[in-house]
Parts: structure tokens; C-alpha cells; sequence
């Protein structure tokens, strides 16, 4: 089959998109929002505006993916390959295959956990133990968290803990807590739920008084305010990194839910707001490519995204986000098997492992996580009065709720890490 990324189809004007046309929206709203967000990162508002105004589209000459969106690949084969059989030893054996043993590097633009959780592997240190750095916060599991929603549509439980387990080796606490938030709102999206419900899905799957759930209900309590409340309501001022998970991941969510969910305003606001905007751009994009369908992307902006160059991980070069949304995408049966067909960008020694080791009904029957089966009505029952105007018509919101009951349960043993470049921010400066 040849590759699918030049001539994705699109759902007619006014169609509902389908469940490929979501998929599709969501990894390439990633790739869309790493690309657009990249020249910001850590930048200012102030400093975004002396430069180039407002950002409204690409700012460089040759825009491109960062390391979001290559780990956001490389999780995505992973899960392709195991699906709902997915265990720590997994992914620590495609850390050390397809980054940690090569000899090729210097991985550009990878994040300190990443760079962490890289040098304990090779000093053969395993999960948990391996996500045990200075850096286990980090936004790095929130970036590469989009795939584990496309897999488990409808299933929000199960996506956050499916990127549980991907985070493992990486990451640990707030680091996990951002990673299954983003999980689960995309697995929401990805079945047609609205940003509130979307927003609700993600709470409900952290617990509701950690750093990750005030900063996510801060966030969207004020989005009906635009993006400098957004930011003012979640950023730790004066601290020098940008790459906190529960910081990006509520500004992401913020803008997602100022903009109701349609994705150019989504990305567009977090890009602006700066501090670690490729990450936030890409959050927003996954979530917002999930509630409209790939049809909702600007054609010139997806038109730039070509596969990845392997800047930060060589062995992802040549592998298109498209693709691996093919791999994902739920009627395909969220693995690689004998009725998935793959595509011709995978090269052939993947192609050939990926048949011979493929588990068979792995994908299809797995132990639905604690937040599985929450309904459209249930969901919104979580927060009654926290969606901004634009989400749900009326008064701007209340104060939201402590959190939702419910959530997941975290899942026990292995910690978890990865980040961004994590340079220091321009508010930290003295």
C-alpha cells in the first residue's frame, strides 16, 4: 500500500467526521501545532509580538516537527505493535532498539528527562528505577500522549492507563498525571465528545488534588477570557524552565477550550502564549484534530508537514504522522496483525518484525481502565459550571469544581520521563 500522507481523504463539508478522518486530525493536529509552536518556545508574549506581531501561521522558512512529534511516532509504532498487551518490559526494550543502543545522536532538541531517562538506560538502570532523574515532571509524556487516545476511541480509562505504562520508563507523578490527561481527553474527542466533555474526561482520570488538576481547572475556568488569563491563571512565575507538564498541559487545555474546540483558534492561542509552545501547540492540535476531524486543518498548514527528518531520533526519519494514525486508527484493531495493512513508509525490517511478533486479539479485549465507560451525559456532569462561553452557552463559568469522582486509579509500579528542551524561559531571567 502506498503511503497515505500526500492524499488524506476528508470528510465532506457538514459530515461528522468519521473515526479515520479523527485519527487522522489528531496526529497530524500534533505534527501541525510541534511545527507552528517551535520558533515560540520559550519565548514571551512580549518577546512573540516584538518579533513577528502576532503568529498566525508559520513563522520559518522550512517548518518542521520537533521532538514532540518524533517521540509521538515512536510511542505510536510501539503501541501498533502491542496494543492493549502493552507492559513496561515493551517499552524499555523499544527505548534501548530504537534510541538508547544506537550509536547514533546527539538526539537534537530532546528534553532533560529524555536525556535522563536515556542515560539510565545505557548505565543499565530499568523501569522504574530508570525514570528516577530530576525531570520526571516534565511535558515529555504529555507530547507523545496523543497516539494512546486515537487507539482507545470512546476510551478514556484506557488510554491514560495504556500512556501510564508508556511513562513508566520516563516519568514519574505530575509527569505521569499529564500524560494520561491528554490520553484521555483525545480517546474523548475521538468518539465526538465536546470540549466538555473532552475536558471532563481528562480530569477525571487524575487525582483531583494534584498540581496537574488545579492547574487544568484554573485554566479553563478563565478561558472565556482569552489566553493572557489562561497563562496568568497556570504559569509559575519567575521559575526558569518551561517544560512543566502540569503548566503545559493546562495551558493546552486552555486554549483548547477558549476556542471551543476548533483547532486553528486552539493552536493559534497556544503558540502565542508562548513558554513551551511546540508542546502546547501540539497538545492543542491532538485535541482539537480529534473534535473536528483532519478536514478542520488548514491545507497549507498541513501541506508543510512532511515525515519526520530524525533530528532528535534517527530511527523515526521517514515515518509520517499519518501513517502511524492509519496503524491506530480503531477499525483497523489498534495493532499490527494479519488484517492491518501497513504502510510502505514503515521500512522493511519493521514491516517483517512487526508481522512475526504481532499478538494476536491483544488490541481487542483488554482490561478496560477505571475510566471506561463514561457516558456523554456522565462526563458532563463533572463540571457543571466550568466550561467558558464558547464550550457551553450562558454566564461565564463559576468556580469549577474540587474535581470529578471516579477518576483512574494510577497504575502501580513503573515511573516515567521524557520533556522538551526545557531551556530556560525568558521570565526566568534576571
Amino acid at each position: 500500500m502506498a503511503s497515505i500522507a500526500c492524499t488524506p481523504p476528508s470528510p465532506a463539508p457538514g459530515e461528522t467526521p468519521g473515526p479515520r478522518e479523527r485519527a487522522r486530525g489528531a496526529m497530524l493536529g500534533l505534527a501541525v501545532g510541534d511545527a507552528l509552536g517551535a520558533p515560540a518556545e520559550n519565548l514571551r508574549p512580549s518577546e512573540i509580538r516584538a518579533r513577528w506581531g502576532r503568529i498566525t501561521g508559520y513563522v520559518s522558512e522550512r517548518p518542521c516537527g520537533t521532538d514532540d512529534t518524533e517521540y509521538a511516532i515512536f510511542s505510536g509504532l510501539l503501541l501498533a505493535r502491542h496494543g492493549s498487551a502493552l507492559t513496561p518490559a515493551h517499552v524499555e526494550s523499544a527505548w534501548h532498539e530504537w534510541i538508547a543502543d544506537r550509536a547514533e545522536g546527539p538526539f537534537r532538541g530532546a528534553g532533560f528527562s529524555e536525556r535522563g531517562t536515556l542515560e539510565n538506560l545505557r548505565r543499565g538502570l530499568a523501569a522504574p528505577i530508570s525514570a528516577q532523574h530530576r525531570h520526571a515532571w516534565s511535558d515529555g509524556l504529555a507530547m507523545r500522549a496523543a497516539p494512546f487516545g486515537v487507539f482507545a476511541a470512546g476510551r478514556p480509562g484506557e488510554a491514560a492507563r495504556l500512556v501510564a505504562i508508556d511513562g513508566s520508563v520516563s516519568h514519574d507523578g505530575e509527569g505521569i498525571h499529564g500524560g494520561r490527561a491528554v490520553a484521555a481527553g483525545v480517546a474523548a474527542a475521538m468518539a465526538g465528545a465536546t470540549p466538555a466533555v473532552v475536558i471532563a474526561s481528562a480530569l477525571a482520570v487524575v487525582p483531583e488534588d494534584s498540581w496537574t488538576a488545579r492547574s487544568l481547572r484554573r485554566a479553563v475556568t478563565v478561558a472565556h477570557r482569552g489566553e493572557r488569563a489562561v497563562r496568568s491563571a497556570v504559569v509559575i512565575g519567575g521559575y526558569p524552565w518551561t517544560d512543566l507538564a502540569p503548566e503545559a498541559v493546562a495551558l493546552a487545555f486552555g486554549a483548547y477550550a477558549a476556542a471551543d474546540g476548533d483547532f486553528r483558534a486552539a493552536v493559534l492561542t497556544a503558540v502565542n502564549m508562548g513558554r513551551d509552545a511546540d508542546t502546547t501547540a501540539a497538545v492543542a492540535g491532538a485535541l482539537a484534530g480529534a473534535t473536528q476531524g483532519i478536514s478542520a486543518i488548514p491545507a497549507d498548514w498541513a501541506a508543510a508537514i512532511g515525515p519526520a527528518r530524525g533530528r532528535c531520533l534517527p530511527s523515526m526519519a521517514g515515518h509520517h504522522v499519518l501513517d502511524v494514525a492509519e496503524l491506530l486508527v480503531p477499525e483497523e484493531g489498534g495493532k499490527w496483525g494479519a488484517g492491518v495493512i501497513l504502510p510502505d513508509s514503515l521500512p522493511k525490517g519493521v514491516r517483517e518484525v512487526a508481522r512475526a511478533t504481532a499478538p494476536q486479539g491483544a488490541g481487542d479485549e483488554a482490561a478496560a481502565g477505571p475510566g471506561d465507560g463514561l457516558s456523554s451525559d456522565e462526563a458532563a456532569e463533572h463540571l457543571p459550571a466550568a466550561l467558558p462561553p464558547a464550550c457551553r452557552a450562558g454566564e461565564p463559568p463559576a468556580a469549577l469544581p474540587a474535581g470529578p469522582g471516579g477518576r483512574a486509579a494510577r497504575v502501580p509500579g513503573p515511573l516515567v520521563g521524557a520533556g522538551n528542551t526545557g531551556q530556560q524561559d525568558g521570565e526566568g531571567r534576571a
